[in-house]
């Protein structure tokens, strides 16, 4: 018999809780969501090729910036060492389009960039074809450590698809405490997932599988491993939830939705952020 409250307890990860609002700090680096990003000498702003809403034409289109950490200043909320100790890290998508990460073909739909330096960023020059709706306001960003928890969704990852465990998950959740905030932005932890598990989803298109439509294609070996290994190996980096502001500015991912950075743990200890995956899920 699988006791539920055990396994959420021995499966938590520290999150990073953010919020967003007010006036941010002015020092090149400083966390923020929003505005021109601070970015080294030499930086060449992130564009990825995809068909527009008002168009039908595939061209090439610029991200837009989404925020930036202080890593000197966030990672004393990571109480697992997992991010770099200094530097900037600095996250971009394609709002224009908003791609939902299912097809292997939106690699480089949203961009992480690490900068080590954070002395040596200035705030960069927005490329004249990124439109003016897909520049954001800046606000501050309030971060604090939080306690993270799997969902269920994750939580019956690697167990038997037949297992209905939902009435002892509800109870197990209620047991810890375990509340669903208004605002879910963070870092690291676990994500707030709305449609399903995320993490087999990373491992099967990095593999080069087109999963919009469903896992008929997937290799059982791929499958398989994708179950047992992907809960471990994929982390999420960023989760970005709604954003909006008392002056009419609202940012929203699909109906309800959110956006989620995942990278692999080996990559994210290597420092090597050119390989996050991105997905869209929304209600």
């Amino acid at each position: 018999m699988i006791n539920v409250k055990k396994e959420l307890e021995k499966n938590a990860r520290n999150s990073i809780r953010l919020s967003f609002g007010g006036n941010r700090k002015r020092h090149p680096g400083a966390s923020k969501f929003g505005g021109a990003p601070d970015v080294p000498k030499g930086f060449e702003w992130p564009y990825f090729e995809s068909t527009g809403y008002n168009d039908d034409e595939p061209k090439n289109r610029p991200l837009s910036f989404l925020a930036q950490f202080d890593l000197a200043e966030i990672s004393k909320h990571d109480t697992e060492g997992l991010l770099p100790k200094s530097g900037v890290l600095s996250f971009f998508y394609d709002c224009e389009t908003t791609p939902w990460g299912f097809d292997p073909k939106d690699r480089g739909c949203a961009r992480v960039f690490f900068f080590e330096n954070a002395n040596e960023v200035y705030p960069a020059v927005f490329p004249k074809d990124l439109s003016k709706d897909d520049r954001f306001p800046e606000f501050a960003v309030t971060a604090k450590s939080e306690k993270s928890y799997q969902c269920y969704e994750d939580f019956l990852v690697q167990r038997d698809p037949r297992t209905d465990l939902w009435e002892e998950f509800e109870s197990a959740e209620k047991s810890l405490g375990i509340e669903i905030p208004g605002e879910r932005s963070k870092l690291l932890g676990w994500a707030d997932v709305i449609q399903g598990n995320m993490t087999r989803e990373c491992e099967l298109v990095s593999r080069g599988y087109y999963i919009g439509s469903g896992w008929d294609d997937v290799k059982p070996r791929d499958r398989q491993e994708a179950e047992q290994w992907a809960n471990r190996d994929w982390l999420l980096l960023f989760q970005l939830d709604s954003v909006l502001d008392d002056n009419s500015f609202e940012l929203y991912f699909g109906d309800g939705g959110r956006i989620y950075f995942y990278i692999r743990r080996e990559d994210l200890a290597a420092r090597n952020f050119d390989n996050v995956w991105l997905i869209l899920q929304c209600c």
